[in-house]
């Protein structure tokens, strides 16, 4: 396992070098990745709800940083959440960590979003309250939520597919929310949530907070194609982009006995990915390189979050192997030349996140195999700066706010 970085002054290397423009202009970077909150209909906000009481039932006073604009400028902001409800935990929130869709959705990216709003579904804390009917939890456990807060929790779409599917699912920000006093579901850059108990999970006393964040939607993410590989030993899976989703996907697959080539545009990232357990790692400065290895993998995990030629990357898979996509671009469009695709017949799908069983699974996993993500932990002041080294591509690997600096 390669190092974790806990440093509060990490992100004051975000200058862009010519390379690095190079390869953005090469995958036509902007931003982005793979959990996807797709929103459409917005209601108005209720920014005129009832003062906080710390009586039952009542608002509970919260604050964060919130974009308030397409510009995804974050600033403090004092605001509320609703009231615990007989299904409901409360969690003071001791770790954020920042998700390329974060970046995405607060700058109108995938849809026109309402403002203020505070982003954030990589959250971990301390249970502070719990709802009447609520067993899974009890006031002072160790407490994750991820991409979604509320919803259906027994329907048929929820067991058959998984709750992210469900048309009842609530995501964790920018969410019409009519229980909310903003009237959308507001994240977990701030210093508590309230969240329905099923759609939290257990953090072990194993792992810490900070390292066990960016499992609850860069980890679970890549997991849940992983698990459904159904990888054998010495099985080759390739991973391109490898960031926040991409560096994690490397070191499950390797955890699974497969031998994983690993794609980037970044060469000051190789000797990294090879300490992640990568068999190869291949620099890609154009599509040409990928010819190298036409048919030649069984899977590919493909984490990019910005429009790329999907039939040039899927025909490094053998025919009939399995290709699944997983960032979330700009509109969610990725360009596919369907004669170049059907030449590779290969088996292409995409993946949303992951369910609350894989989402639980994946931090038990994580715990047992001792898998860590890399990780450099801020305060929240730095976050602005954060945003701009993940479009640039120099954060390594993920940045954790530490929410005590809220």
């Amino acid at each position: 396992m390669c190092k974790n970085h806990h440093q509060h002054d990490a992100v004051t290397a975000a200058k862009i070098s010519p390379e690095g423009a190079s390869r953005r202009k090469f995958i036509q970077s902007s931003s982005a990745v793979g959990a996807g909150i797709m929103l459409s209909g917005l209601v108005p906000s209720l920014s005129s709800a009832a003062p906080v009481s710390s009586k039952p039932g009542q608002n509970i006073k919260s604050k964060g940083y919130a974009a308030f604009d397409e510009s995804g400028v974050l600033k403090p902001w004092e605001f509320e959440r609703r009231p615990v409800g007989d299904d409901d935990i409360l969690i003071d929130i001791k770790f954020a960590s920042i998700c390329h869709s974060d970046i995405h959705q607060m700058k109108g990216h995938w849809a026109p979003q309402q403002y203020p709003q505070v982003p954030g579904h990589e959250i971990v804390g301390v249970v502070a309250a719990v709802g009447k009917n609520v067993t899974k939890f009890k006031v002072g456990d160790r407490a994750g939520v991820g991409c979604m807060v509320d919803g259906c929790s027994d329907c048929d779409t929820s067991e058959n597919r998984g709750e992210q599917y469900s048309p009842k699912t609530k995501f964790t920000y920018g969410h019409p929310d009519e229980r909310a006093p903003t009237g959308i579901t507001q994240g977990g850059y701030a210093t508590n949530i309230v969240v329905r108990d099923h759609f939290a999970v257990h953090i072990p006393e194993a792992i810490s907070f900070e390292e066990a964040a960016p499992l609850l939607c860069a980890g679970v993410t890549t997991y849940s194609p992983i698990l459904k590989f159904d990888l054998k030993p010495g099985d080759k899976v390739g991973v391109a982009g490898i960031g926040g989703l991409g560096h994690l996907a490397v070191k499950l697959a390797v955890a699974k006995g497969a031998d994983v080539y690993a794609f980037t545009t970044t060469p000051d990232k190789v000797n990294d990915i090879k300490g992640f357990g990568a068999k190869e790692v291949i620099v890609l400065e154009d599509n040409d390189k990928l010819n190298e290895y036409r048919g030649q993998l069984d899977y590919m995990i493909n984490t990019l979050p910005v429009a790329y030629d999907v039939a040039a990357y899927a025909a490094v898979v053998k025919p009939f192997g399995t290709y699944t996509q997983v960032g979330m671009p700009n509109g969610f469009t990725v360009s596919v030349n369907a004669l170049a695709l059907s030449a590779s017949q290969v088996n292409f799908n995409a993946s949303l996140i992951g369910d609350m069983q894989e989402t639980q699974e994946i931090v038990d996993y994580c715990v047992e195999h001792n898998i860590r993500p890399e990780i450099q932990v801020i305060p929240a002041s730095d976050v602005n700066k954060a945003w701009e080294s993940v479009v640039n591509k120099t954060a390594r690997y993920r940045y954790v706010i530490d929410s005590s600096t809220i």
